[in-house]
């Protein structure tokens, strides 16, 4: 099992560093009390989901509680079935009391020093300081956006680039309205229909036939090849623009025949450019005649 630790002082983008972990595929669990973590780790190692990469995120709400992470580290460390990691993520004082003023949210020591904010970064950098000596990877985000934290988190635990999106590719029909949670949308309503075909009508582009049918076009091979060539364009430029998830919509009349075609063709495609893609067929089953 793999365990990483994201500590650090408040304000300086644990919660970004989160959303990333969550994106890449790590379960991810903010603020549990320290003394629960071996227990929950032993949960987790027990798992039949097999939870075999977990993120925590660990700070100084837990109050008195946060010394036990040290303890907890220590005894995590002892067990040969798993890795466990710690992220310290920090920010200069000047920086986090901005971050703070601008965001208008109050330091989670707020109320134990009166709302002195200078006070409270002090404090809880001297509290910290045993988990920055012994943390595995250290990271300044002072002078980084939150785009390039992000891209520092995927540099570091991404085995591949491509795995910190998943890719969704569907079909629907235009009669039953268009799909509204889709990045990108093409109209192939242009290819001839094989729904005008009697053979072909109570079939699908999931069959053979279908598929056969409206590739036998060369405007459709055609349009295949412009479409492949725009979207492994397009692909990289999301993922370095730091996007989770990308859905990519063919829609047709009926949702049936040629959007399903392409949809199943794309999806092949970047199955075997080693994407991680989902297919949906949103209009399918719409009017089927049992």
């Amino acid at each position: 099992m793999q365990l990483l630790i994201v500590t650090g002082m408040s304000g300086s983008g644990k919660s970004c560093v989160m959303d990333v972990m969550e994106d890449i595929g790590y379960y991810c669990i903010d603020n549990l009390p320290p003394e629960l973590i071996p227990r929950f780790v032993d949960l987790c190692c027990r798992s039949e989901n097999g939870l075999d990469k977990v993120a925590m995120a660990l700070d100084i709400r837990s109050g008195d509680m946060f010394a036990e992470i040290y303890h907890s580290w220590q005894l995590l460390k002892g067990d040969k079935d798993i890795e466990v990691k710690i992220l310290y993520i920090e920010a200069n004082s000047e920086v986090l009391i901005k971050r703070y003023k601008e965001t208008r949210r109050k330091h989670p020591l707020d109320e134990m020093f009166n709302g002195n904010l200078h006070q409270a970064i002090s404090y809880e950098w001297e509290q910290l300081s045993q988990l920055r000596e012994i943390a595995d990877y250290y990271i300044e985000t002072s002078n980084l956006s939150a785009n390039q934290l992000k891209e520092q988190i995927r540099e570091l635990f991404l085995q591949r680039r491509s795995d910190s999106m998943s890719i969704k590719v569907m079909s629907f029909g235009f009669k039953y309205g268009v799909s509204t949670e889709s990045d990108l949308v093409f109209d192939v309503r242009c290819l001839p229909n094989p729904y005008y075909i009697e053979n072909l009508r109570n079939h699908t582009g999931c069959d053979e036939c279908v598929r056969d049918y409206v590739m036998s076009f060369d405007q459709s091979r055609q349009l295949f090849d412009k479409l492949r060539d725009l979207i492994d364009f397009l692909i990289p430029l999301y993922i370095s623009e730091g996007k989770s998830q990308l859905v990519i919509a063919f829609g047709c009349t009926g949702g049936k025949h040629r959007s399903i075609t392409f949809a199943e063709l794309m999806a092949e495609y970047l199955v075997g450019k080693d994407y991680k893609v989902q297919k949906f067929h949103r209009d399918m089953a719409k009017d089927k005649k049992f």
